[in-house]
């Protein structure tokens, strides 16, 4: 590993931990040349998740884009960034582990509310009326009707 510092390719690893449920390492090294202290991350290279949209446009699986549509639905409400980066972390795995290549955009989605429904049910609502594109209030009082009666 480079120094970020000097560029001197020999360091020594001072700790390592594991961090995100595991699936990364993350070492505390220092550089023989200069000693600056640096941090790196190591984790398996996956094959990258492709999503199909509804347009049938194929891109790759965003963990920031996912995060952001989580974290609009939860604007101004009680859910913090570290319960929003679980949601992730927990569905990309769950992707991760269920589909090999490619994923629709409707199975992320009911993954998403699912999950919100469980911790706060006006984000839930929110993502819900965008995902599922409300085009009125009937259908807001539908979806709502239903988390009611559950």
């Amino acid at each position: 590993m480079r120094c970020p510092r000097c560029g001197h390719s020999e360091d020594k690893v001072i700790d390592s931990r594991a961090s995100r449920n595991g699936d990364v390492i993350r070492r505390r090294r220092v550089c023989v040349s200069c000693a600056h202290r640096f941090t790196t991350r190591e984790e398996v290279v996956k094959v990258a998740l492709h999503i199909i949209k509804r347009d049938g446009r194929h891109e790759e699986l965003s963990r920031e884009k996912l995060i952001n549509g989580i974290a609009r639905a939860c604007e101004k409400r009680p859910v913090s960034m570290a319960d929003i980066e679980t949601i992730v972390d927990n569905i990309i795995t769950e992707l991760g582990n269920d589909f090999e290549r490619e994923v629709t955009s409707d199975i992320i989605g009911e993954k998403v509310m699912e999950r919100l429904e469980k911790i706060d049910e006006v984000a839930y609502v929110r993502f819900a009326s965008v995902y599922r594109r409300f085009k009125d209030v009937n259908q807001f009082i539908n979806a709502i009707q239903g988390m009611v009666t559950r």
